[in-house]
């Protein structure tokens, strides 16, 4: 897509992250928690603690700071018990908006959800309103430059669901979520670790936005990932790249 790169996008939302590191700390020791007390404490029997504790190293988090949320999810009896919850929206211009929370009052978190909505230009919809724009997949990045047609072999032989070369050069390896550890690991064992790994929410189709519509749903998603109960945001714009630029 003509000025949009998703490789620059991945990059503008790591730095982003780490100006937040703080918050974020706090959001993916919230997950490991949860996770670890849904699942059990071993990573190796329960792919979503496998994927927290991934996510939280990638972030950087010391091993015993995910170790101490590990035991606290599974044996801690005064920690706080975490809802899932995922509301739908809509932002500046109608695009779709999912928000994903973890959270242990569900009256505070649906009222912070909807203020920071109208904050933006946003309102809060149904449930169903939205969701089917988008598919969960496992996604695995790497840089623009990279030899696809060798990646492409140990992809497929990993599992893997598909490959694209995107228009700004970088390679996608796109997964089921449920063969997403396998097939990254796969590829890491065969000397192909992906730049950048998650399992997300993709939409289907994309609704371009630009000038001030674009800059009010940037301001809105950074309100809802200030928001401690708030996970994850994900939204079906496509946003020029420039006004991701400091």
């Amino acid at each position: 897509m003509a000025g949009h790169s998703k490789w620059a996008n991945i990059q503008h939302r790591k730095k982003r992250q780490d100006d937040k590191r703080g918050k974020l700390f706090s959001k993916l020791i919230r997950e490991v928690m949860v996770a670890a007390k849904i699942g059990g404490p071993d990573p190796a029997d329960n792919s979503r603690l496998r994927l927290a504790v991934d996510k939280a190293m990638s972030a950087n988090m010391p091993k015993d700071t995910v170790e101490r949320a590990i035991k606290r999810g599974c044996g801690d009896a005064d920690s706080a018990a975490y809802e899932e919850i995922r509301y739908e929206g809509y932002g500046p211009g109608g695009v779709a908006v999912l928000i994903d929370c973890l959270t242990d009052n569900r009256n505070r978190t649906v009222s912070e959800v909807r203020h920071a909505l109208g904050k933006h230009g946003g309102s809060l919809g149904n449930s169903g309103s939205v969701t089917y724009l988008f598919s969960a997949v496992g996604v695995l990045s790497y840089a623009p430059g990279t030899d696809a047609d060798n990646l492409m072999d140990q992809a497929v032989e990993a599992g893997a669901d598909d490959l694209a070369v995107l228009g700004d050069e970088s390679v996608e390896v796109l997964t089921q979520p449920q063969d997403f550890v396998t097939v990254r690991q796969g590829l890491t064992e065969a000397g192909q670790a992906p730049d950048h790994a998650e399992v997300t929410m993709r939409a289907q189709t994309l609704v371009e936005l630009e000038g001030d519509e674009a800059l009010k749903l940037m301001k809105l998603v950074d309100g809802l990932e200030e928001l401690d109960d708030v996970q994850n945001v994900y939204t079906n714009a496509s946003i020029p790249d420039a006004l991701y630029a400091d």
